[in-house]
């Protein structure tokens, strides 16, 4: 096995602080206090880590991202967290994506050893499937995969990144209950994906927790969590006498077709019905209202993803099969109690 490289993630470790600050001493940068300084140049003369050292092209890494596509918030968000750590790791990143065919014109077998020749110490893929077959053909190319947000977590036994989706939907129906919402309903993704079912999963238990019951009828699916899904789910649910006083959404994506849906059978946001979304993506804020919704530190997934693929890279392992990092509640102007 190849002597462990020294990184800007071990001069931070030894010193006792972040990557940020180890990166800032090393540029000259004035906003570090002189103590801090001191202890985290005296560590870099201890690696014998240089600035020439840090330049050196045999020594830049190259990590394969795979992404479904590039416009989703939720893609974007976590693709910048990737990218944040990479500068901060020197690792270089190669971004593809399924709808070109990223592995799929060839067998997984020879994938794996094509990204293996071309270099790359890792992959990363966000919010997919791999086939066991595919992590398979990884483990046996040594290369290491890391899943953000995979339709199963357990299916394809590789490490994986994600969130605290159940809590996130508990949060979610514990605000619209408070609220005094009794009848909540929920548009989301495929009712396979792992997160949406967790995510319908904390609702129920919320509901259940205050002696309610989550109606089945209530409860719409599409494939993806896009705009067009909370569209067609918000007019199945809006559209009736007996529409639900609030809605959950899996993604705030799919909070905004909603709001739209009861634009169009003449409901209002939030005085009619409240709507609340799941991410926090930069659309949650600008949107009309802005959206109630749950976040998902999704930066510090990409960056959790980088950092853990390198590690497995290097001969590390991980603590667990899957991470789940914390989810909460954000309030805007999209919920309201119910109107009287």
């Amino acid at each position: 096995m190849p002597a462990t490289r020294t990184t800007l993630a071990t001069i931070a470790d030894s010193a006792g602080v972040s990557v940020a600050t180890v990166s800032k001493v090393l540029n000259g940068r004035s906003d570090v206090a002189a103590t801090t300084r001191a202890r985290v140049q005296e560590v870099i003369e201890a690696h014998e880590y240089t600035a020439q050292q840090r330049r050196r092209p045999e020594a830049t890494r190259s990590v394969e991202l795979l992404v479904d596509h590039l416009h989703s918030p939720f893609t974007s968000e976590v693709l910048q967290g990737v990218a944040d750590a990479a500068a901060e790791e020197e690792v270089s990143v190669t971004l593809s994506t399924r709808q070109s065919g990223a592995g799929s014109g060839t067998s997984p077998g020879t994938w794996a050893r094509e990204l293996v020749a071309a270099g790359r110490s890792g992959l990363i893929s966000i919010a997919g499937e791999m086939t066991r077959q595919q992590v398979r053909a990884f483990g046996d190319a040594d290369l290491p995969l890391v899943l953000i947000d995979p339709i199963d977590p357990q299916a394809s036994h590789a490490p994986s990144i994600g969130s605290t989706n159940f809590t996130g939907g508990l949060s979610a129906g514990a605000h619209l209950i408070a609220l005094g919402h009794t009848r909540i309903g929920y548009v989301g993704g495929a009712l396979r994906a792992a997160c949406n079912a967790a995510r319908v999963g904390g609702l129920r238990a919320a509901l259940e927790q205050h002696g309610l019951g989550l109606d089945p009828g209530l409860v719409t699916a599409g494939q993806v969590f896009d705009y067009d899904t909370g569209l067609q789910g918000g007019l199945q649910l809006l559209d009736r006498p007996d529409h639900p006083t609030a809605v959950f959404c899996g993604a705030d994506e799919v909070a905004l077709g909603v709001i739209e849906a009861a634009r169009q059978v003449g409901l209002r946001v939030p005085q009619d019905v409240s709507v609340m979304g799941f991410d926090d993506t930069p659309s949650a804020m600008t949107g009309s209202p802005p959206l109630t919704t749950i976040r998902q530190p999704l930066g510090e997934m990409g960056r959790v993803a980088l950092r853990t693929v390198l590690r497995l890279a290097e001969g590390g392992t991980v603590d667990a099969p899957h991470v789940a990092l914390a989810t909460r509640l954000v309030v805007r102007a999209s919920t309201a109690p119910p109107a009287r």
